[in-house]
């Protein structure tokens, strides 16, 4: 049996669309055992994924450089892109930045809290330079599939990942786009 390799990342986010992957509980194994494997995701702690990838799943928004460098290099190496949850699908709450001059957030969120005392802005090279505006997924390289939420139900993730599996296209209807 052809293993079907998948692969995950998220950007700016709060991880609870990765949390709804693993509320799939036992259905994650059966999953598995019709031959989904689990490549490079923040569950494996592997972050490359190898470039025969299937399913490559995006959580989160795009607002740094490394995260646009990461949604492309997903593109190049999976033959599908899942973009899942609000932020990823939409851009999310994490676009409330948008609204605010770059300049202006990091100032406020670094020196002048009440509680910073000698506070300064990051620099370091490690840490992605944050792009002018907070994107979707779709805004910067192709999706294949959606699953909106926040989060989205372990119940939409396991539908599409199972659609997917068996060579079907995912459609999400009635109870599987609704949200608590």
């Amino acid at each position: 049996m052809k293993k079907i390799k998948v692969a995950s990342i998220w950007c700016e986010s709060c991880s609870g669309c990765h949390m709804s992957i693993l509320d799939m509980d036992e259905r994650l194994v059966e999953l598995i055992n019709k031959g989904l494997e689990l490549n490079a995701t923040p569950i494996t702690d592997l972050k490359v994924p190898d470039d025969d990838t299937d399913i490559g799943i995006i959580e989160g928004a795009v607002a740094t450089d490394h995260h646009e460098e990461e949604v492309k290099m997903m593109r190049e190496k999976c033959k599908f892109i899942v973009a899942i949850g609000d932020c990823a699908v939409f851009g999310g709450i994490v676009t409330m930045r948008n609204y605010v001059p770059l300049n202006e957030l990091l100032k406020r969120g670094y020196i002048e809290t009440e509680s910073t005392v000698d506070g300064k802005i990051p620099t370091s090279p490690e840490l992605g330079k944050h792009l002018p505006k907070v994107k979707a997924v779709n805004e910067v390289i192709k999706v294949d599939y959606y699953i909106p939420g926040c989060p989205p139900s372990a119940d939409a993730i396991y539908h599409v990942l199972k659609e997917i599996l068996e060579g079907k296209t995912p459609v999400l209807t009635g109870e599987l786009l609704k949200y608590e």
